[in-house]
């Protein structure tokens, strides 16, 4: 892997941006102000090049070159890791992992295996692998498989799942992502069967657009607010979402009125709006946003490097 340059800030979020096999792919270490690194730390990675979903809002979907193999992922997380941990023990209470970069992990089966090999791989008590999807139709294998993983590598709430759902509307939920998804029905089947005693709980993620179809009726008629946590994010200002027109329903100004929380809070689901830092958006850092202008040509490392005061060069 050849590093081509990082963007960011040292204490909420950093992204890398790499050469592997002559392909772009970008990783991330983020922090949760105030609190610090010894406490919590987050890397999110890539799992394809590119995405071929294209959601609405996602800049990663405009192109897609490929799968990241297992040891392009751990390049990726080992790059991270020996950064800050040089021999490789992570003394950090809550370390998460996420699969949540670029791409769709379900339809990457190297996932799994990074999944088995990530336990013995480091010395990392607090570790926490999130796997964040749109529940395609042909990820069912992966998804199944995913079961079992968690239940021997990660269980007694060792494990995050997240669906992104966006949309109590099928058609609408279809239009953002693909019409290759599963139902809420579906998902809920699985959850049923995912779901063990001390297990966390499983994430419904909706970014809310400001015309967003999102009834938390619905969402408590198919499921159970024991066993998923409701979390509502913007829609954050990627090309891809300005191209489309999508105006985010969540801003700075109606972030503490914002009123599904209480409506979801009312009907027994822990439900939240995260955020992280609304200095990311300034600093570009949404999925996908960098690599793609990057490999499109849009812009260079060394023009990343003066167009914000964010930025950090080796």
């Amino acid at each position: 892997m050849e590093l081509l340059g990082r963007f960011g800030k040292e204490d909420l979020a950093i992204l890398y941006i790499a050469k592997q096999e002559d392909k772009i792919v970008e990783f991330v270490e983020s922090l949760q102000p105030p609190i610090p690194r010894e406490e919590k730390w987050v890397l999110i990675i890539s799992t394809m090049y590119g995405c071929p979903v294209g959601c609405l809002m996602c800049d990663a979907g405009e192109y897609y070159h490929g799968k990241i193999s297992t040891e392009g992922m751990f390049e990726a997380i080992d790059y991270m890791i020996k950064k800050r941990f040089p021999e490789g023990k992570i003394p950090v209470p809550k370390f998460k992992i996420q699969f949540a970069r670029m791409g769709e992990p379900t339809l990457n089966k190297n996932v799994l295996e990074v999944l088995r090999l990530l336990p013995e791989r480091y010395d990392a008590p607090g570790l926490m692998p999130c796997i964040s999807t749109i529940a395609p139709k042909n990820g069912d294998e992966f998804l199944e498989e995913l079961i079992e993983i968690k239940d021997r590598y990660y269980s007694s709430g060792n494990f995050q799942l997240q669906f992104s759902i966006h949309s109590t509307d099928q058609t609408e939920r279809e239009k953002w992502m693909t019409n290759n998804i599963w139902d809420l029905a579906k998902i809920a089947e699985y959850g049923e069967r995912w779901y063990k005693k001390g297990d966390r709980k499983i994430t419904l993620n909706f970014a809310v657009a400001a015309d967003s179809t999102i009834n938390p009726e619905i969402v408590s008629h198919i499921f159970d607010p024991e066993k998923y946590w409701i979390k509502l994010t913007p829609v954050n200002p990627t090309n891809k979402a300005k191209d489309n027109k999508l105006q985010s329903g969540i801003t700075e100004e109606n972030l503490d009125i914002f009123p599904l929380v209480k409506e979801f809070r009312k009907l027994g689901f822990g439900a939240a709006i995260s955020i992280g830092e609304w200095e990311e958006n300034d600093i570009g850092t949404n999925c996908g946003q960098f690599a793609t202008q990057y490999t499109n040509g849009r812009v260079s490392i060394r023009e990343s490097y003066t167009t914000t005061e964010y930025t950090l060069s080796d």
